[in-house]
C-alpha cells in the first residue's frame, strides 16, 4: 500500500493504480489535455469532476516541490495547486517504482507549445512576453529563487486582453528571505539560454510570426524585467516641491497591477531633497479590490476591465457619490450576472465567467460602432454567443480511447495533432528519449536542438 503525503487528502485517489508505472497506467483513468515538454513521465487523471496533473520523480525532488508550491501558494504567487505525494510505490514483482506528484490542474490554461501550434502573431507573442516578465519578478519580489525559468515551465491563461503566466515546475527551485543581485542575474542568465532556444524551436517549426526574431524576443524579456524591478523597488529622488511624485510612483504601480503596502520616505535636512522607495509591494492591487467589493476571484487584468464596467455603471445610474459596495451589488447583480446566465450550459467550458464578460464588452463596442448606436448588454450578450463563443475551441477533457480520440498522434498531448496528418511531424521532445547517446540508434537531432548551432546563431545576432 502507498503512502500519502498530503495536506488536503482526497480519499478517491487511494483506489488508483499505484502499483503500474505511471506511462502505463489504464486509458480509463487518463484525460488528453495538453501539456509542455518534460523531462519526466507527466499525465493528467480524472477523478470524478476533478482533474490532476501526475509527475513521476524521485522522492526528494518530489518532497521538496510539493513544499516549495505549499509556500508558493500561501504568498499568495502564480502558481499550480500542489496535492500531494505518493510514496512506497512497488510494482507487483516487488520492483520499487519512483513517487508521483500531484498537483490540481489548472482548469482554461494551457502551454506555450499549445498556444504556438496554429502560429501567433507578434502582438500575442508580446503578451506572452510581458506574462512572462510580471510572473518572473513576482517570483523575486517574495525571494524564490526559480532556477530554471522557461516556456515550458510556464502555464499561460487569458487575462482579459492579456496573459497570466502561471509556475508549473518548481523541481530546482528555492525560497529565500529576499534574493541578491547575483541570484536575481542568475535567473536571467537562465532565461535567456532556455527561452533562447525554445524560441528556436518555435522558430524552426514554422510557427513564429517572421517579424519575431528570437534574440530579439529573449532581450525584450530582460530590458521589460529590468524596467518592471526598478518600478518596483528603485529610489527616487526629487526636490521637496514636487511632492507630487509620490502620488505619481503609487499610481504608476497600481496601474501594473501592484499595491505599495509602505513607502520609506526621507528628507535632507533643510527638507529640500525627498527620497522614497517602496518597501512592501504585492501583487493583484485590482483583483483585491474586485474580490472586496464582488467576491468575484479574477486575474489582474479581467479585474480591472471589471472594475472600469463597474465605474461606468456608477456614472450611468449617477451613483458617484453613493457607497461603493451598495454600487457594486447592483452591478453584479443588474450586470454581470444577467450577462453570464446568457451563457448555455452546453458552452460554459469555452471560457471563464470574467473573460466572457471582457469578450463580450469588446463585442458590444463594435457591434454598436457598426450599428451606429449602443448596443444593449443583454443584446451584446446574446449576440457574442451565438456568433462568436459558439465556434471557439472547447477545453476538451474526454477520456482517451473513445472513437474520437483514438486518432490522436499522442492520446496524452491533443495539441501534437492527429494520426492521419501526414504532413505534420510530432513535436520532437529531447527528454522523452531514454538514451542519446552516440550509440543510441537515433538521428542527429535538427539544428534547432544543436547547442553549438545555438551559439552559432546567437554570434550572428550580436
Amino acid at each position: 500500500m502507498p503512502r500519502f503525503l498530503s495536506a488536503r487528502p482526497d480519499a478517491r485517489l487511494i483506489t488508483l493504480p499505484w502499483e503500474t508505472p505511471l506511462e502505463a497506467w489504464p486509458l480509463d483513468n487518463l484525460v488528453a489535455l495538453p501539456r509542455g515538454i518534460s523531462r519526466h513521465v507527466v499525465r493528467f487523471i480524472k477523478v470524478g469532476q476533478d482533474i490532476y496533473a501526475a509527475k513521476e520523480v524521485v522522492e526528494h525532488l518530489a518532497r521538496h516541490e510539493y513544499e516549495l508550491l505549499r509556500d508558493l501558494n500561501r504568498l499568495d504567487t502564480p502558481s499550480v495547486e500542489p496535492v500531494g505525494v505518493v510514496t512506497e510505490r512497488f510494482a507487483p514483482d516487488g520492483t520499487p517504482l519512483d513517487p508521483i506528484l500531484l498537483t490540481r490542474h489548472l482548469q482554461f490554461s494551457l502551454p506555450y507549445r499549445s498556444l504556438f501550434n496554429r502560429g501567433v502573431r507578434l502582438d500575442t507573442v508580446n503578451r506572452l512576453v510581458d506574462a512572462m516578465v510580471v510572473l518572473l519578478a513576482r517570483l523575486h519580489l517574495v525571494g524564490f529563487l526559480w532556477g530554471d525559468v522557461s516556456l515550458s515551465n510556464t502555464l499561460f491563461r487569458r487575462d482579459a486582453g492579456s496573459f497570466a503566466a502561471y509556475l508549473v515546475d518548481a523541481e530546482t527551485g528555492e525560497l529565500h528571505d529576499e534574493l541578491s543581485d547575483g541570484q536575481r542575474e542568475h535567473d536571467l542568465s537562465i532565461a535567456r539560454t532556455n527561452l533562447f532556444g525554445e524560441f528556436l524551436d518555435v522558430e524552426a517549426g514554422g510557427l513564429l510570426d517572421e517579424a519575431l526574431d528570437p534574440q530579439t524576443l529573449v532581450e525584450s524579456i530582460e530590458n521589460r524585467y529590468r524596467e518592471l524591478w526598478a518600478e518596483l523597488t528603485e529610489v527616487e529622488e526629487f526636490d521637496g516641491s514636487e511632492m507630487h511624485r509620490i502620488e505619481s510612483r503609487v499610481r504608476r504601480l497600481n496601474a501594473l497591477g501592484f499595491d505599495v503596502a509602505e513607502l520609506d520616505i526621507t528628507t535632507d535636512f533643510a527638507g529640500s531633497t525627498v527620497r522614497i522607495q517602496p518597501k512592501v509591494v504585492d501583487a493583484g492591487h485590482h483583483t483585491r479590490r474586485l474580490l472586496r467589493l464582488t467576491g468575484l476571484d479574477v486575474e489582474e487584468n479581467q479585474a480591472r476591465r471589471l472594475l472600469n464596467d463597474l465605474d461606468y455603471f456608477r456614472a450611468q445610474t449617477d451613483q458617484q457619490n453613493a457607497d461603493e459596495a451598495i454600487v457594486a451589488h447592483q452591478w453584479l447583480q443588474q450586470r454581470f450576472e444577467p450577462v453570464i446566465d446568457q451563457v448555455p450550459s452546453d458552452l460554459r467550458g469555452k471560457l471563464e465567467p470574467a473573460q466572457f464578460y471582457h469578450e463580450v464588452l469588446e463585442h458590444r463596442w463594435f457591434e454598436s460602432e457598426r450599428a451606429g448606436r449602443e448596443i444593449p448588454m443583454i443584446e451584446a450578450a446574446k449576440s457574442y454567443v451565438r456568433t462568436v463563443l459558439r465556434n471557439l475551441p472547447d477545453e476538451q477533457v474526454e477520456v482517451p480511447g473513445r472513437a474520437e480520440l483514438a486518432e490522436l498522434a499522442n492520446p496524452y498531448d491533443p495539441s501534437q495533432g492527429y494520426a492521419d496528418e501526414e504532413d505534420e511531424e510530432k513535436p520532437y521532445d529531447p527528454w522523452e528519449d531514454d538514451d542519446l547517446g552516440p550509440d543510441a540508434g537515433v538521428s542527429a537531432a535538427p539544428d534547432f536542438l544543436d547547442i553549438e548551432a545555438l551559439r552559432q546563431k546567437a554570434r550572428k545576432h550580436s
